[in-house]
């Protein structure tokens, strides 16, 4: 694939200030109270995941799941949050949704990108 996928992230470890690589992130659809994968990857050398699916989503409540405690228990630290989990909606299918995630050890923020 080279094409951008229709939602995208980008990790920063606020701590190093450097780009968060190798941490493991899933997506799914959420209805109701179950979950579908839709896509897994892992965040390159610059933090970021970008062409890791190439179907449309649908209009529809979307969950990101980004394995933060085992990412920074890989690199001998501790984490307070083992995951974090953002939940989002697609409104319009054909547009992008950038989902950035600024994170330390002990909390983390995010918006929504361009």
């Amino acid at each position: 694939m080279s094409a951008k996928s229709s939602v995208t992230t980008h990790i920063l470890d606020l701590g190093s200030g450097q780009p968060a690589a190798g941490v493991a992130v899933s997506l799914y659809r959420v209805q109701g109270q179950g979950h579908t994968a839709i896509a897994s990857g892992t965040t390159d050398a610059d933090g970021r995941v970008m062409d890791w699916f190439d179907t449309a989503l649908e209009a529809g409540h979307y969950q990101l799941r980004f394995a933060t405690g085992d990412w920074y228990h890989s690199l001998g630290m501790d984490a307070f949050f083992p995951e974090v989990c953002l939940e989002f909606r697609v409104n319009d299918p054909e547009a992008h949704y950038h989902v950035p995630l600024l994170l330390n050890q002990w909390g983390y923020s995010t918006y929504r990108g361009s």
